[in-house]
């Protein structure tokens, strides 16, 4: 399986299945003297990491909308990093699995579960880690949130700030942005009564054995003018890749997105004035890009996020047959999936959108220190 690396000087492979000994990374390009600890990295896996805890936080108090495995995800530095600082050498992070219940996925041998890419990766390449999903689980994230740890602290020493939050869950949407809520609901919401609206929709589809969806919203903040190509490597483009390849992720907009296809020119067009001496916008329908480099204002984009597709009611699926003389046929068949899943991923995927964010903005910080003398 190739093309498990990210970026052109600031790369990042990833390693490890769901159900393997492992997962890790490794980061390559990354500057020296960067501060960055093992409790910095550790810190943004437990706002990811799956469990019964909210927030991160082992206070035994159920989220509805997460799994019920428990893993610490504790990350080991292996190497790249002395001293809580870089050394401009490879970085590479380890994060082993402790929770595995593979046994849970005993009758997907041969049946491929309806949303998930067991057929697609069967198809493919004739072979698969049925076990959870293997690379194609959503756990691969662990390796990649490992690593925006690290991108994101380059680009905090730069001025720059990455902040995502769930705008949408269960078909309920937030009426207001307070950012000092986002970590005081098990949602990630900017809106603390919402989020409560929202959890108790969760618990309802929970209950009958369902999965939901929702959507994310993501600002970066002190992004300098310029970072980004003005053909293929489009900073939007780059951005849409990266979100994109998050497993749950079926669709991305910029700044007035597909509001902006029912307006006129003079509606979406940000108008310009100088503000002490410098550049501005008086709007932000483009979402601080515009000819796919930044143009100085706050980048805004938002992600739609699909049900979870392991859900604890009966589907309708095929199974594959391997008969004696080699030949492959498949057979109609019922499937009950059973385990441990997230009931709406919103909340875990809000770190994970600010990781593939930090790593691709990061990439072109760097990219653009080469652009001009």
């Amino acid at each position: 399986m190739s093309k498990s690396t990210l970026g052109t000087i600031f790369q990042v492979s990833t390693f490890g299945e769901s159900h393997g000994a492992a997962l890790g990374c490794i980061i390559d390009g990354c500057p020296a003297g960067i501060e960055v600890s093992q409790e910095i990295i550790q810190k943004a896996l437990n706002r990811r990491r799956p469990g019964v805890s909210v927030n991160g936080t082992d206070n035994g108090k159920l989220n509805p909308s997460v799994t019920a495995r428990k893993e610490a995800d504790e990350v080991e530095i292996l190497s790249g990093i002395f001293e809580g600082k870089t050394e401009g050498t490879p970085i590479g992070l380890l994060i082993r699995n402790t929770s595995q219940h593979s046994s849970d996925y005993g009758n997907l041998v041969n049946t491929f579960r309806p949303g998930h890419a067991d057929y697609t990766y069967d198809a493919k390449y004739g072979n698969r880690d049925y076990r959870g999903g293997g690379r194609s689980s959503g756990r691969e994230t662990a390796a990649r949130v490992a690593a925006g740890a690290v991108a994101n602290q380059l680009l905090l020493s730069k001025g720059i700030k990455i902040t995502a939050y769930t705008i949408k869950a269960a078909g309920i949407e937030i009426t207001k942005k307070d950012l000092s809520q986002i970590e005081q609901n098990s949602l990630r919401a900017p809106d603390n009564e919402a989020a409560a609206k929202m959890q108790e929709k969760i618990e309802e589809i929970r209950k009958n054995g369902d999965s939901t969806g929702g959507i994310i919203e993501c600002v970066i903040n002190g992004c300098p003018v310029g970072l980004g190509e003005p053909v293929f490597d489009k900073l939007d483009a780059e951005l849409a890749k990266a979100m994109l390849s998050i497993g749950a992720v079926k669709g991305i907009e910029f700044g007035a997105g597909f509001d902006a296809a029912d307006s006129t020119g003079s509606q979406n067009n940000d108008n310009m004035y100088l503000e002490n001496g410098k550049p501005a916008f008086k709007t932000n329908n483009a979402g601080g890009i515009l000819g796919g480099i930044s143009n100085g204002n706050q980048i805004v984009f938002r992600i739609a996020v699909k049900p979870v597709p392991s859900i604890f009611q009966k589907q309708n699926t095929i199974r594959k047959i391997t008969m004696e003389d080699g030949s492959v046929k498949f057979e109609e068949t019922e499937l009950e999936i059973k385990g441990r899943h997230d009931v709406c991923l919103c909340p875990r995927i809000v770190p994970v959108v600010e990781a593939m964010a930090a790593l691709t903005i990061a990439d072109f910080y760097l990219l653009n220190e080469t652009s001009k003398n």
